[in-house]
């Protein structure tokens, strides 16, 4: 999933809740087919999330895990706000993982916990992960990078041109400091071993959205060689430059089609992912179609975000638009007729994948809503919002699998959502992080769906609550293309707390989440288990 960019803090009014009471129900027993042997090989992981003071905290990384409960060693870099980035070498590690696929993850720094995480598989090659160890709050995924470890990467692995999306802060040199939302997105052209051009958009609290802005080429890039173990993680750096600036990153592969970055540009903290472009719209009669979008960040007002669908009909007209908007935990009416609905494939820079698409809402006063886009294949993409006052980015997929119902959804499902928390009574806020597994219908004979684990650390108190049982609520709208009004899990433990959400169907095995609550603003991504 792609979480709140603008570290923004967390109530600690819910985790103490959760805590309180002296019931405890136990998690229904762990179903399937997942065992230690399907974590097995190379991954490559990323996460963002907040530290102990507050700061904005991201970490791009690969671990190797050898099938039976080990992780050989594992490597990443940590961009932690006020300090330096840092590259960290972990010795060793375990985890355990249950049939549901739901597991623990630690690494070692010599005989001391480095990291340590709550994880869920949705296959043996993907999953989510949240960090548990107490030390920051943060969540991300993890992807196999190769099956054979330690794996053999090569800097001509990186050739052709990627759709790139980073998100995070940038520090704004004022008394005292102040950090905004950055969103940069954009088309970057590799050959092998050096830039050879692209396009970019930036977007922060500060100058506003820049428009296309050419990538210059000549850069070159390099992977760094093979540890003393033989072992090679992926991991280099690249620098492009684009209008006045120059971006540099430090990069973990993934494989030819995929590879993470860390911005390491002093005062701005960005990661994300960049993805092999496939064949994209030169025109706009190219781009059409039906597609679900999930975006996160902030306004002027606070957190944002932002979860809908919309049908581009190959002719700039946007049709079956269904939005729905978190803003500083002010719940939109779903938007369904906006006036002026409009997009248009950028053919200034065609062959970019560039576009844009607009329309106009009374709803919340948000006058008129503007997004850039990039297009990675016909199915997906990145986007960014563009609107006044507006940093917030995140990404659009085919809708497929239409109608649904509860029959058509039903699966066992990997969970993860991030968000915020604006309900503390004491003024005491932080991010919150939950990740877990459950299974729809409810099963024959049991009480709860599955359970989740809960982080959320504040200057009240570290908390982490794991496995926590929920039992969902799932209420289909229509034909279930447009918003869904209630996709909700309410946990077991004393006092319960429902947590509730919209939902919008990406297809019958992939659903996005907009947290429908007034106090928080949360973002997750549901994904059926194979």
């Amino acid at each position: 999933m792609r979480r709140l960019f603008l570290m923004l803090p967390v109530g600690a009014a819910l985790i103490a809740a959760a805590c309180g009471g002296s019931t405890v129900v136990p998690p229904p027993p762990p179903t399937g087919n997942f065992s230690n042997s399907s974590l097995k090989g190379q991954y490559t992981f990323s996460m963002a999330g907040e530290d102990l003071n507050g700061g904005s905290i991201a970490r791009v990384g690969s671990f190797i895990a050898d099938g039976a409960g080990k992780i050989g060693s594992a490597l990443e870099d940590v961009n932690d706000e006020g300090a330096a980035v840092q590259t960290v070498s972990f010795n060793g590690g375990s985890y355990s993982i249950d049939a549901n696929g739901h597991g623990t993850l630690t690494f070692l720094e010599g005989t001391t916990v480095g990291l340590q995480f709550s994880i869920v598989l949705s296959s043996t090659s993907q999953g989510q992960l949240i960090q548990t160890d107490l030390n920051a709050t943060s969540s991300g995924n993890f992807t196999l990078a190769s099956a054979t470890a330690p794996a053999t990467f090569s800097l001509s692995e990186i050739n052709g041109n990627y759709v790139f999306d980073v998100a995070g802060i940038r520090t704004v040199q004022a008394v005292p400091l102040t950090d905004v939302g950055l969103s940069i997105l954009g088309q970057l052209k590799t050959n092998g071993s050096s830039v050879s051009g692209g396009l970019l958009d930036v977007n922060d609290g500060v100058s506003g959205p820049s428009g296309p802005v050419p990538i210059l080429s000549g850069t070159s890039y390099q992977l760094d060689p093979a540890n003393g173990n033989g072992t090679n993680f992926g991991r280099g750096t690249i620098s492009f430059v684009a209008g006045t600036r120059t971006f540099d990153f430090v990069f973990y592969i993934v494989d030819a089609t995929r590879f993470k970055l860390l911005e390491v540009d002093q005062g701005l903290l960005t990661s994300g992912d960049a993805i092999l472009q496939g064949t994209v719209p030169t025109q706009s009669s190219g781009f059409n179609g039906s597609f679900v979008t999930l975006v996160g960040g902030s306004d002027s007002n606070g957190p944002l975000a932002e979860v809908g669908r919309f049908t581009a009909d190959g002719s700039q007209n946007l049709n079956n638009v269904s939005f729905d908007v978190n803003e500083a935990g002010t719940l939109s009416s779903t938007i369904t007729n906006p006036t002026s609905p409009v997009y248009q494939i950028d053919t200034v820079n065609a062959g970019s994948g560039r576009g844009t698409m607009s329309f106009s809402t009374t709803v919340l006063n948000l006058g008129q809503i503007n997004f850039v886009f990039y297009v990675i294949s016909p199915t997906q993409g990145f986007i960014q919002d563009t609107s006044t006052s507006v940093v917030a980015d995140g990404s659009f997929e085919a809708q497929t699998g239409a109608p649904f119902t509860a029959s058509s959804v039903a699966g066992n499902y990997a969970v993860g959502w991030s968000g915020v928390n604006l309900g503390s009574t004491n003024n005491i806020v932080f991010e919150h992080d939950f990740v877990g597994q459950y299974v729809l219908p409810l099963p024959s004979g049991q009480q709860h769906n599955g359970a989740i684990d809960i982080i959320e650390l504040g200057s009240a108190g570290k908390n982490f609550i794991p496995q926590d049982p929920v039992t969902l609520t799932l209420n289909i709208s229509g034909d279930g293309t447009g918003s869904n009004p209630q996709y909700d899990f309410l946990t077991a433990n004393a006092p319960t707390a429902n947590l509730k959400f919209k939902a919008y169907f990406v297809s019958q095995q992939k659903v996005y989440l907009l947290g429908n609550q007034p106090s928080t603003v949360d973002l997750g991504v549901a994904t059926q288990q194979h």
